[in-house]
């Protein structure tokens, strides 16, 4: 369990909530189970039925109190040391369109879009490059850059060199589970 301080959300405070949902807030903080069926494993832990948990979710989301679910992968664990974040300053009417193409490479595992921080940072597309060593990712990058005519966008290559924590959704008050 994380000791940052989770979101303190609407929901947390909601009286006809049962204690199986807020339960199922505190698991869903953990990440999903690595199961063949996580659904039936978390209602199973928590008393619901798989239905239960799945309609609870969606609803969660409908609400907005969870806005997607994601994937944290710890990169360097698996030996993926060098690990570049890649900044386009990318014209507005042509930033979603590279952002959708980029997103679909497979070298590219996160692309987002960011507002410019002007007049020192122009850049508003980022995207995530993972490898083994440096001149892989500057080789995936320039067959990125080759494959989808790229050239004309000015960019910058930030390598990481600290890993920092990473944690999923917050969802529950500390002390809900």
């Amino acid at each position: 369990m994380s000791t940052a301080t989770p979101l303190s959300l609407e929901a947390d405070r909601s009286p006809g909530e049962s204690d199986a949902h807020r339960r199922l807030r505190a698991l869903l903080e953990q990440g999903l189970p690595i199961t063949s069926q996580p659904w039936a494993t978390l209602a199973e832990q928590v008393g619901m039925t798989e239905e239960e948990v799945m309609a609870c979710v969606r609803r969660w989301q409908a609400e907005g109190m969870i806005k997607r679910l994601g994937l944290v992968v710890r990169h360097r664990r698996l030996g993926l040391q060098a690990n570049a974040m890649v900044v386009w300053n990318v014209p507005d009417e042509r930033v979603a369109l590279m952002g959708h193409r980029l997103a679909r490479e497979a070298a590219v595992t996160l692309c987002y879009r960011r507002p410019r921080r002007l007049p020192d940072w122009p850049y508003n597309l980022f995207c995530m490059i993972h490898g083994a060593r440096r001149e892989r990712v500057l080789a995936e990058l320039a067959a990125i850059v080759e494959r989808l005519g790229l050239d004309d966008l000015e960019h910058r290559v930030l390598f990481s060199t600290h890993a920092y924590r990473q944690c999923g959704g917050r969802y529950a008050r500390e002390g809900a589970a």
